[in-house]
């Protein structure tokens, strides 16, 4: 129980003021609570619109986290990094993050729930707090919250563009220039609603390519993101002519659209990848309680470093590196 006595905010709403004084909860959960009945005002049962003003006295019952009906698995997970407030994992392609309709067990919070044991809560469940998305045949650096407080802090930060997010993909064809900004509104396609477009009606997207290297058919890039729109790398590069590879909803079979002495190359190097060449490689960020700034670096896969290997390898064929080669 926690007794609030309000000062000098005349006039400001219930909830507000509580999301205001209260760090560990935010202004949609402070009206949840009142709604719950676990908020008295002056005695009293109150709305959450109601004004407080100074000499009134609030008394909030917190409950405890409940359980998670979302049951944890020993799936295998690599932690690169874990402290009281976050973790940084390593997600593999091919798992779901978030339990849905048809992936109700075998997911990245089922993984979770087993190896991060000091969970306190996200929303008054005791889950993981995903900070940033990942597609489910997507690879690489996830960062998660365990609190509602570092959940917060982090999500802003993410919204305010202070977190870093690089990743490495390949993409058919070759950039027009070394380095290339995509700056289209993405949306959901008016033809296809699994998919994403550049639509006028969308929402501001922002992706800075660079290209590393410079194959016979293809280009190994590095993404770097302004905004966080869904599939924003996979729509941004098709909007260019320049799919990646390996997509199977933006590009199927996109070796097919390669044409001249590159054709047999890039059906070569597309037996190599059996889902799409998408990586996040690189996390930067501030750790929402010591400020310190952290940062993260993740290999290539096996799968997507022996289709590197192989593609360098075939060089001598008529391929270059390009001016950020590894």
């Amino acid at each position: 129980m926690i007794r609030l006595p309000v000062d000098t905010a005349s006039g400001e709403r219930l909830d507000a003021y509580l999301a205001r004084h209260l760090p560990d909860i935010s202004r949609s959960q402070a009206a949840a609570l009142i709604t719950a009945g676990h908020v008295r005002l002056n005695g009293t049962v109150p709305r959450k619109s109601e004004k407080v003003s100074p000499g009134d006295v609030i008394e909030v019952d917190v409950p405890e986290p409940v359980a998670s009906t979302v049951e944890p698995e020993d799936i295998p997970l690599v932690i690169v990094y874990q402290d009281k407030d976050l973790a940084v994992i390593e997600k593999p392609a091919g798992l779901v993050v978030h339990p849905a309709p048809g992936h109700a067990r075998g997911t990245l919070v089922n993984a979770l729930l087993h190896h991060v044991r000091d969970l306190s809560g996200i929303g008054g469940v005791m889950r993981p707090g995903i900070v940033q998305r990942l597609d489910k045949d997507t690879s690489g650096l996830l960062l998660i919250a365990k609190h509602d407080k570092a959940h917060r802090a982090l999500s802003a930060a993410l919204k305010k563009r202070e977190i870093r997010r690089a990743y490495i993909a390949a993409a058919w064809g070759h950039l027009r220039e070394d380095h290339v900004t995509v700056d289209a509104p993405i949306g959901r396609s008016p033809t296809d609603r699994k998919r994403m477009a550049v639509v006028p009606t969308g929402r501001h997207a922002v992706t800075h390519f660079q290209r590393l290297e410079r194959w016979p058919a293809a280009d190994l890039i590095r993404a770097t993101l302004e905004t966080g729109r869904t599939h924003q790398i996979r729509v941004h590069l098709l909007s260019i002519g320049h799919p990646v590879v390996g997509d199977p909803l933006y590009a199927p079979h996109g070796e097919r659209g390669i044409s001249g002495p590159a054709q047999q190359w890039a059906r070569m190097f597309a037996k190599r990848i059996n889902r799409q060449f998408l990586h996040a490689a690189e996390l930067e960020f501030d750790h929402p309680r010591t400020k310190e700034r952290m940062s993260f670096v993740s290999p290539l896969p096996p799968d997507l470093a022996g289709a590197v290997d192989w593609a360098r390898a075939s060089l001598s064929g008529g391929g270059r590196r390009g001016p950020g080669s590894r």
